[in-house]
């Protein structure tokens, strides 16, 4: 049994056509490919285009702006992952301090993840996105004589010479280009053969509409050199929505799907009036239509994109378009999930029993109501032997719990998150309580002779 069906119904794909045909007119650009994908197999695209008898197809590669910082940052998590840095390491460790600038050697590799590092949004002059690479041929070139807008972990400012930097250090320790790092490591093992750092064919071209008039300019398109690992690259739909199964459930030969959660969890708070969203490291999270979205948003001269995914439904969605403004490719993402989740809900996978090999008397024998004071709390067993505290009336702190080897659990959200859970025991062996943060959870509500912080009025509970 699968989570879906096979294929999208015909109403569903219908409305998926129309919304990206309203984009396509709407948004005055040139061409416009929507895709979806449910747990990573593309199941359908659709496009509009300007030019009779020419439609781009799923295969037909745009450029793909600030998605690449998506890229970059997995490259950054696969060296963590392998011992080669901490996120918290300052970037002074892995790169000369001297050629930084003032400060810069001092920002985290977390914060620059997160864009909280304070740097600037973006290059100094000209203008990084439409000028060669070869005008900053250093990272002095790339910050500027005055780096810095905020103080380095106090605020949320998106930096594109931030990600300029991450690129710098894979290059660093891997002893390899960016680009190099990016092919053996991603795109080769993800399949994705039609994402590159320059065109190749078929792809679309960039354009710019008149604001006030229906015509059209070529834009220029150019190699960006130090600034590639901010926004480089070219891919297509059908690659686009194979990365995002990727963000969605991980993969083993990239990164493992705990680190890539790492990636989607919020790591630095939004800016004044985005409360609807925030950024973890390396990707964009958003809340649509009541839906927690993540991914990326892009653009370059000449082209806009997005690709959100919904990790619940396992839906992610596709918006390439190639016009320097106008289409709105973050709503029609949005939107194309939304169809999609409202019109065909994923299935839930059948209830199963536990495996016998994990069935454990003793945590059995844990579950079921617990009291912090007069709290009421309902401990629940998951697979491998993890564990779910839930409130059982009213608002509360639930929070899901990750088995220890040495014992105990370790909490994976809420305000529980990294904090541990045990089981402490009388000298005879019994349970006396659980121990949450110093919180003390025990069988009864402030039972007498438990081990309840500040003890148990010796009278009990009385009435009026």
């Amino acid at each position: 049994m699968t989570s879906f069906l096979e294929a999208l119904l015909p109403s569903t794909e219908r409305a998926l056509l129309h919304r990206v045909a309203v984009a396509q007119s709407e948004g005055r650009s040139p061409s416009f490919v929507g895709a979806i994908a449910r747990d990573g197999k593309l199941v359908w695209s659709g496009a509009r285009t300007c030019v009779d008898g020419h439609a781009p197809d799923a295969d037909t590669q745009y450029r793909i702006g600030s998605l690449t910082k998506v890229f970059t940052a997995v490259l950054v998590m696969r060296l963590r992952d392998e011992g080669l840095l901490d996120l918290n390491d300052v970037l002074g460790k892995h790169l000369e301090a001297a050629e930084l600038g003032p400060g810069v050697g001092e920002v985290t590799i977390a914060q620059l993840l997160g864009h909280s590092t304070g740097l600037g949004a973006e290059t100094p002059a000209p203008w990084w996105e439409r000028t060669p690479g070869t005008v900053r041929p250093e990272l002095a070139d790339v910050l500027g004589k005055e780096p810095f807008r905020h103080p380095a972990g106090r605020v949320h400012h998106y930096s594109n010479p931030g990600y300029t930097l991450l690129g710098s250090l894979v290059e660093s320790i891997r002893g390899v280009s960016w680009e190099e790092a990016l092919r053996a490591e991603i795109l080769e093992p993800l399949g994705m053969q039609r994402t590159t750092a320059q065109p190749v064919a078929p792809h679309a071209g960039g354009w710019a509409v008149h604001p006030w008039a229906d015509v059209m300019l070529p834009e220029p398109s150019e190699d960006l050199g130090l600034m590639a690992p901010a926004g480089q690259l070219w891919s297509t739909a059908e690659d686009l929505c194979r990365f995002g199964g990727f963000l969605a459930q991980g993969d083993d030969r990239v990164l493992s799907a705990a680190s890539v959660e790492e990636m989607r969890a919020p790591a630095a708070a939004p800016g004044v009036g985005e409360w609807t969203g925030g950024y973890g490291l390396g990707l964009q999270l958003v809340r649509r239509h009541g839906r927690t979205l993540i991914g990326h948003t892009g653009s370059l001269p000449g082209f806009v994109a997005c690709l959100w995914v919904d990790v619940e439904e396992g839906v992610a969605a596709v918006a390439l378009a190639n016009a320097t403004s106008g289409p709105l490719t973050g709503t029609v993402a949005a939107d194309l999930v939304r169809i999609v989740a409202d019109a065909e809900p994923r299935f839930p996978e059948p209830w199963r029993p536990l495996p016998q090999a994990e069935v454990d008397q003793d945590l059995l024998a844990l579950t079921g109501p617990w009291y912090w004071g007069t709290y009421a709390y309902g401990l629940r067993l998951g697979a491998g032997r993890s564990v779910s505290l839930e409130p059982l009336a009213g608002a509360g702190r639930s929070a899901r719990f990750r088995a220890l080897p040495e014992g105990g659990w370790i909490g994976l959200d809420g305000y529980y998150a990294g904090e541990t859970l045990r089981v402490v025991r009388r000298p005879d062996g019994s349970v006396s309580h659980l121990d949450l943060a110093s919180f003390v959870f025990t069988r009864e509500p402030y039972e007498q002779g438990d081990a309840v912080p500040g003890g148990v009025d010796e009278a009990g509970w009385r009435g009026l």
